[in-house]
Order: structure tokens, then C-alpha cells, then sequence
């Protein structure tokens, strides 16, 4: 079976949620015997096609802007796959699925991987939100198959396009831990005494919550929690815009604030491994796969309040309302003096291993493209 993909940036080593889907996805289905060509895009990837553990990535060029890049790649996208003959196109999120039309008109079975209802992004005009809603729609009604990430969102689909839609979530590989100790030498972290966050710097993760709540606990808390604790954000804009700057900027001005930017591999494994608290401030999510694997390494999390990250099944008392910084700033001083224990930890990685397990959700979605292909 031929697969091309479209919707991602590319990877590995891009930032996003839907790269971090495709990288690990990908490479299981092409060990099933499916042939899989990813178009990637250039800004992210370099202008050569090269090979990702079995995967023929090949680089489209696109603006690197957040309105049209999407748009252009993918127009450019179905027309390369058109050429390639695949026996499905595969579609990632709704911004994409916009043109999925003009790929059934050429004849291609398409698969949409719905990633989440975008429009519900702080960053997005009312422009942006009215044609990503009809991204959404294009995709849930001419698609052949549709795979929803979230539980919560797929059962509205279904009930709003009144359609077959197959929830199949993202998956999370349970990690080791790292010994290693250079990334917090780097920063001049200590184990357990830092709290962790994980995003790309846009409106809706909340991270300038995060820092204000980080503030008044910092000045309410003790001299002590004052020279040891740290707040530690990993990720930046991938577009740089007034947000982004304003954040960094928020972020330099307040003491004990650390901003790694992207990180990958093995200094990312470190700080999850040594973090003492972690917090996912979100407005909105799709399936938050920064939340899951924080859960994989046993650490001790807070989350907002919204759909997708009650979906992952915390403990009740471990959720705050989004955008309530004298909640969070609460929770955290709950638990940076409250590690989860031993029981928790455990049921909270065999939760992940058992409902996030990449080996059920490839043959999942194996058979989903085979039922499209039939």
C-alpha cells in the first residue's frame, strides 16, 4: 500500500504535536509493508529528500508564515501526489483538509487525521477561525475515512456530521530514565527542584499564566523555594510574533524563570526525568501529547481544566481552571511540597502504557487505511 502524507512539517526534530505523531506513526506502518512519502516543508527541513527510517521525506517549498503556509504547501501537495498514484492520501489537522476536495476531485482515496478543532486558538482572527471551521468541515464530509485524536471531539463529529468517526489517539512509548545531568548543569537546575512546562510559545498554552502564578508564589513562599526553585519552559514560537516576544520578555524580567528553547532527545528525557512538578496551563488542546509523555516518566502533573486534558483521567484535585492564576499558583504550592506517591506514579504510567500503546494504535489505523483502499 502506497501512503502520502500531507499536514505535517516534517520531522524528525520539528517542533509540533502532529510531527511528533507522524515521526513515530510512520515508521510502525512502514514495517507493515506500506510504502510511505511524506511531503515535508522546506523552512523546517532543508530543500533535499531524504530517508527517515524507512520513509522517503521529500521537501515542498512554502512560506514560512502561519496563514498561508499551510494553505500553499498543501495546494502544491495533492497536485506532487496526484503524480505519485498513491492508493491513499493521507491528510493531517483541518487547516490542510481545506483543499481535500480538490484531491477527491483528482480521483485520490484521502484518509483526515482531525487533530483538533483549531479555530479554538487564541492566535487565529476571525478570519483564520471561519476558514479553518471550514477546513473541519471539507474534511469530515468529503473525506473517505476520518481518525479523530481526541475521544471528546470525535463523539461531537459524529454527532455533528452524523458519520462514522474513529477515535484513534496519539501514542506514547514509556521512556527510561535519564542519568544523565548535563542539561541541568546547563541551566543550573537541581533534581526535582524545578517545575517543568513543554509548548510552542503561542496564547493558548498559558505559559504567561504559568510565569505570573510562578511570580506570586516565589513572593509568598519561602527564602528557600525562592534560591531553589526554578520554572523551566522548553519550546518557542514558530512563527516569532508580538506573543512570543512579550513572553520572552515576561520570562527574562522574572527571576527564576528558565527558557531552554526546542529541545530533542536526550536533554529533553533529562529535564521530564529530574522534573519535580509538571504544569500544562492550556486554553485548549487537542490531545496533549506533552502532558502524556510527562505522565510516562511518573512525574507529578497539573493541568487545566479543558476537555482533552480530562480525557487522560488525572486525579480530580490535579486540574485548575484555565487562565486562573491564583489557582494555579495554588496548585503549585500544593504539590512542589507533595511528590506523587508510588502508587499514583505507577498507575498513572501503566495508565499511559495501556491506553496510549503505539502498537494498538498503528494496527488501528492500519486497518482503517485498508478499509479506505477496499
Amino acid at each position: 500500500m502506497k501512503i502520502v502524507v500531507l499536514g505535517t512539517r516534517g520531522f524528525p526534530n520539528v517542533q509540533g504535536g502532529v510531527e511528533a505523531h507522524c515521526q513515530n506513526l510512520y515508521p510502525k506502518l512502514a514495517k507493515c509493508g506500506c510504502e510511505v512519502i511524506v511531503f515535508g516543508r522546506s523552512p523546517y527541513i532543508g530543500k533535499e529528500p531524504y530517508e527517515y527510517k524507512g520513509i522517503k521525506i521529500i521537501p515542498l517549498s512554502c512560506p514560512k508564515n502561519k496563514f498561508f503556509e499551510a494553505f500553499l504547501h498543501t495546494f502544491k501537495g495533492i497536485f506532487a501526489a496526484k503524480k505519485l498514484n498513491p492508493d491513499i492520501l493521507h491528510i493531517h489537522a483541518i487547516g490542510p483538509s481545506l483543499l481535500l476536495p480538490i484531491a477527491r476531485m483528482l480521483g485520490l482515496k484521502v484518509l483526515m487525521t482531525h487533530h483538533g478543532p483549531d479555530y479554538m486558538r487564541k492566535k487565529w482572527n476571525w478570519l483564520g477561525k471561519l476558514i479553518l471551521m471550514a477546513g473541519e468541515n471539507n474534511g469530515c464530509r468529503d473525506a473517505n475515512a476520518v481518525i479523530c485524536v481526541s475521544e471528546s471531539v470525535a463523539d461531537n463529529l459524529k454527532v455533528r456530521y452524523r458519520r462514522n468517526i474513529t477515535y484513534i489517539p496519539n501514542g506514547i512509548a514509556i521512556p527510561e530514565i535519564c542519568q544523565s545531568h548535563q542539561e541541568l548543569g546547563r541551566h543550573g537546575l537541581e533534581k526535582g527542584k524545578y517545575i517543568l512546562a513543554v509548548g510552542r510559545f503561542v496564547p493558548e498554552k498559558g505559559f504567561h499564566d504559568l510565569i505570573e502564578a510562578f511570580k506570586l508564589v516565589k513572593n509568598s513562599e519561602s527564602e528557600a523555594f525562592g534560591k531553589n526553585f526554578k520554572l523551566v519552559i522548553v519550546g518557542d514560537s514558530d512563527h516569532e510574533d508580538k506573543y512570543s516576544k512579550q513572553l520572552k520578555k515576561n520570562a527574562a524580567d522574572t527571576q527564576g524563570v528558565v527558557l531552554t528553547g526546542f529541545l530533542k532527545g536526550m536533554s529533553l528525557q533529562e529535564l521530564y526525568s529530574n522534573a519535580g512538578l509538571f504544569v500544562l496551563p492550556s486554553y485548549y488542546e487537542g490531545l496533549p501529547i506533552v502532558l502524556l509523555e510527562a505522565m510516562s516518566y511518573g512525574i507529578s502533573c497539573i493541568v487545566s481544566d479543558i476537555p482533552a486534558n480530562r480525557e487522560v483521567g488525572l486525579a480530580d484535585f490535579r486540574y485548575f481552571t484555565p487562565g486562573d492564576i491564583c489557582e494555579i499558583k495554588r496548585k503549585i504550592q500544593k504539590f512542589i511540597y507533595k511528590p506523587i506517591n508510588t502508587s499514583e506514579r505507577k498507575l498513572q504510567i501503566v495508565t499511559v502504557a495501556v491506553k496510549y500503546n503505539w502498537d494498538s494504535i498503528v494496527n488501528k489505523t492500519f486497518n482503517e487505511l485498508k478499509n479506505v483502499v477496499a
